[in-house]
């Protein structure tokens, strides 16, 4: 049975992710009072940069509510998907420490350039060590930007414990098609799924960059069928048999609290994974 996560992100701004605009142990009060079983952390909560009692904080609120840690993202560029966002693989450690602290098996890793490729391989060799994973979002301007570039690195990284956080709004702000038939080709290399929603939109609210140029999107709520259609999203999901993580990964929306964004996120993916 798939399990649903929130990520922190709904409580990030789109264009400040280094902070929190409601303070973290209310976040985790309202996941609890919905029903989420797990949190996905970011920098804006705890980063390898924070002190380490910080970690122990988190873990301890965490544990408290009985909550578990879906993936770990450990630092701002990873959130941001910056230039510096594969720096993460030429020292992994710190990531896979900060992974541990928080009773983790997930960590977010980012790949922009073919010459990151070897480093990840290193990086997943010492991932394995330690019992871990690493997760590579689909996401618009990295490599890993369409699934048959998904598939091919994936071949050429070659390691069990590497693979893939799928996200079907990525897929289609790059034009591409995220439904059944794309799931399958990913099968049991999706370790992870992250839901937003958005539609590709000459007047969007918020520009993404592409390996193709930049685009502009609008997000939208989750059941926005304009956008991610979730009912061909879980129809894929189910033909694998994925049973892990499904986490909303969007931010706040306009015109609502982060509490009742939490709760309606919770009440739209709660009908598919029951």
């Amino acid at each position: 049975m798939m399990k649903l996560s929130l990520s922190v992100r709904v409580a990030e701004s789109f264009q400040d992710k280094t902070r929190l605009t409601l303070p973290f142990p209310e976040i985790l009060a309202a996941a609890l009072e919905s029903g989420y079983e797990g949190l996905c952390m970011r920098a804006s909560v705890v980063s390898i940069h924070t002190a380490s009692d910080r970690a122990a904080d988190v873990d301890a609120l965490m544990r408290g509510a009985g909550l578990a840690v879906s993936m770990v993202t450990g630092d701002v560029n990873l959130a941001a998907n910056d230039e510096h966002a594969p720096d993460a693989l030429r020292n992994i450690t710190p990531y896979l420490d900060l992974a541990e602290a928080l009773g983790s098996k997930r960590v977010r890793v980012m790949i922009h350039h073919t010459e990151d490729l070897v480093y990840a391989q290193r990086a997943a060799d010492e991932a394995n060590e330690r019992g871990l994973l690493l997760c590579h979002q689909v996401h618009t301007g990295t490599l890993f930007e369409r699934v048959a570039e998904c598939v091919d690195l994936l071949r050429r990284i070659n390691r069990r414990n590497f693979g893939i956080t799928y996200e079907p709004a990525n897929l289609l702000a790059v034009g591409e098609d995220y439904g059944p038939e794309q799931i399958k080709r990913l099968g049991d290399a999706i370790f992870n799924v992250y839901l937003q929603n958005l539609k590709v939109d000459p007047a969007g609210t918020t520009p993404v960059k592409t390996r193709g140029g930049p685009v502009r999107v609008t997000p939208l709520p989750l059941e926005d069928k304009s956008g991610v259609d979730l009912d061909r999203v879980f129809a894929g999901l189910r033909e694998v048999g994925y049973a892990g993580w499904v986490t909303v990964h969007s931010a706040s929306l306009p015109g609502r609290s982060v509490q009742d964004w939490v709760r309606e996120h919770y009440r739209i993916l709660s009908a598919y994974t029951r």
